[in-house]
């Protein structure tokens, strides 16, 4: 992928990311609509995986088919709300390898705190797909993404659900390597952190907490 920032405008993003701003949604439905929406961005953030060709036999003919080539790529959820865009991705893609960041927002400051991190082995043979639903201020993000680096990856995409102007020049300045997908580039962060218009807490919105 060229560009840093990718806005996915297809139709059936666009709705059911409609449905999922909509603060009437009830839980059970975000967190479906989460689902079905990561399969329709995976498609995107997947879009220039490498093939190779295997020779195969069809009922009616051996021939030479593509198939995915090197290493299995790996899905990097930020917790807690990454695994909602997460478990869309692993419908389509289940042999991938998976790590988790765990970060939380410090309320005060708005910088990322480190408490969890596990993340499979050999990330630089690896495309690394890093997903959170929210690129807000993209503290959290670069610090994910600081990480990641850190620990060899070298092909990694960010992809998110909603992005915040701040949040995609933060990350822009800090990895301009790291190519975006998102499927809305919204207005601005109010004065708490949070994207408007945006729709809420996106881990709140998917577990039912507050």
């Amino acid at each position: 992928m060229t560009q840093h920032l990718t806005v996915v405008n297809h139709p059936l993003v666009q709705h059911k990311l409609t449905l999922m701003r909509d603060k009437n949604t009830p839980t059970a439905v975000f967190r479906q609509l989460l689902r079905e929406i990561s399969h329709l961005l995976a498609y995107e953030v997947t879009r220039e995986l490498p093939m190779t060709m295997e020779e195969i036999e069809t009922p009616l003919k051996t021939m030479q088919a593509p198939v995915l080539d090197g290493r299995k790529l790996a899905l990097v959820s930020i917790l807690r709300a990454g695994n909602g865009l997460l478990d869309g991705m692993l419908d389509l893609i289940p042999s991938a390898r998976v790590g988790f960041v765990g970060l939380y927002r410090d309320e005060e400051t708005l910088r990322p705190v480190q408490y969890y991190c596990k993340l499979p082995g050999e990330l630089a043979d690896r495309l690394v797909i890093a997903v959170d639903p929210m690129l807000a201020t993209g503290n959290s993000s670069v610090a994910a993404i600081d990480l990641l680096k850190k620990a060899g990856a070298t092909n990694i995409r960010f992809m998110c659900l909603l992005a915040a102007p701040e949040g995609v020049a933060r990350m822009k300045e800090a990895h301009p390597d790291v190519p975006v997908v998102t499927a809305a580039l919204d207005e601005k962060l109010n004065d708490k952190g949070y994207i408007v218009p945006g729709l809420g807490d996106a881990g709140d919105r998917m577990y039912g907490t507050k």
